[in-house]
């Protein structure tokens, strides 16, 4: 593979940054974004320099950002206005290129190879001075010859910066960063490292490739990939629809669930939520994974495949209560549960049926679920609802709530 030109530009402080253009006062005092702490999703979403000066960091709680800053301001989250502005952005890169890879709302990659006779790094400030001039907001830039650097040099200096990092001096900017700087390392990953003595990325790309392959598999070898500046993923085109690998969500119930009815209504909205889209996108699904989550913010996955392929509510539901029955010894209530699918194929794809499955009754179940989506698309997801979801469904579960951004997995869609 030739020379690529890449750039990752990340806006600054996104959510806090669209707030305060909306109110430029907001400059001026420390403020953040936050979560509903009457949903118990009280956390910190974004924050302005200021609140980050104070020590306020993003995803604590809101009470640990107040103990550091008593005078914090707390705005509440407005997504759409997010979005609105993701957009604008978005139309601005493809004026570049067709090919912008988005990484969440507020971060894309571009790649400009071959676009235009002027140098990357003239393209990247242009954008920032755009972003800046035309939408009020600032963005940092990162250039490079793949995606995993460009990344680095986006978050290398910020505000409103672009840097450069190439063949010749990526030793030199990369290799002393944190190993916890490189993409797809988190928690686990850098302590895991730690325990080999790598502290730094240079630590890592020093590393015997068989040693690591050996020591993290083939996780640990893209990583020594990664770290030597070996990566060459594409970036893929604005068009470009990844496949769908899971489909699931989770949720943070407004009050604890102190037993297992709690925990069953709580499965049940899920699995409806999850079998509803995996109908929407015709897939059927092989296995169920549960992500359980308790009051001392403990938590764990346990998954299993079902007996065969299925989208039905019911089935996903099932086998999800026995995980959780298996698993949890009731230590102390829970705060958060989800519910993910994996292993999913066609809809129309051949299956073998159990001896104790009955063909009427599935044919059925499937009449019954495609009235049950019609309904729901054409008067909203609360519709239509199990009974074991409208008992206490005001003060635990929520059948039509979108999964949060924080905690647990995410909405797969």
């Amino acid at each position: 593979m030739g020379h690529r030109d890449i750039l990752h530009v990340d806006q600054n402080c996104f959510f806090a940054s669209v707030e305060m253009r909306s109110h430029p006062q907001w400059r001026n005092i420390p403020m953040a974004v936050g979560g509903d702490s009457r949903e118990r999703h009280g956390i910190i979403l974004a924050k302005n320099p200021l609140a980050q000066a104070k020590g306020v960091k993003t995803a604590e709680a809101i009470w640990q950002a107040k103990e550091k800053c008593p005078n914090l301001l707390v705005v509440p989250a407005h997504f759409d206005q997010y979005v609105y502005y993701s957009d604008r952005i978005r139309e601005m890169f493809l004026q570049y290129t067709d090919k912008v890879e988005p990484f969440g709302l507020d971060e894309c990659w571009l790649d400009v190879t071959g676009c235009s006779d002027r140098p990357a790094r003239e393209i990247a400030d242009e954008i920032r001075r755009r972003v800046r001039e035309e939408l009020g907001l600032t963005c940092s830039a990162g250039v490079s010859f793949n995606k995993t650097f460009a990344k680095l040099g986006s978050d290398y200096k910020k505000p409103d910066a672009t840097t450069e990092i190439t063949e010749e001096n990526f030793k030199e900017i990369v290799w002393p960063l944190p190993v916890s700087d490189l993409l797809f390392v988190g928690r686990a990953t850098t302590a895991s490292l730690a325990k080999m003595n790598v502290k730094t990325i240079g630590d890592l790309a020093a590393l015997d490739p068989d040693f690591v392959v050996s020591a993290m598999g083939k996780n640990g070898y893209a990583l020594w990939r990664s770290a030597n500046g070996l990566e060459d993923d594409e970036v893929q085109a604005a068009t470009y629809a990844r496949p769908l690998k899971s489909i699931g969500n989770s949720t943070t119930t407004p009050r604890d669930m102190t037993c297992r009815q709690d925990v069953w209504k709580t499965i049940v909205a899920l699995s409806s939520q999850v079998a509803g889209r995996l109908r929407k996108h015709h897939f059927c699904a092989g296995t169920v994974t549960i992500w359980v989550r308790d009051t001392s913010l403990n938590s764990y996955e346990k998954q299993r495949g079902l007996p065969t392929e299925t989208n039905d509510e019911k089935e996903i539901a099932k086998l999800a209560m026995e995980l959780f029955d298996e698993s949890y010894d009731w230590h102390a209530p829970l705060r958060s549960i989800g519910v993910r699918t994996t292993n999913l194929t066609d809809e129309q794809a051949p299956r073998q049926m159990t001896i104790f499955e009955n063909y009427e009754k599935l044919q059925r179940d499937d009449r019954i679920n495609t009235a049950l989506d019609t309904l729901r698309a054409r008067f909203g997801s609360g519709v239509v609802m199990r009974g074991t979801q409208l008992e206490g469904k005001d003060d635990l579960v929520a059948p039509d709530r979108q999964d949060h951004p924080h905690g647990g997995f995410r909405e797969d869609l």
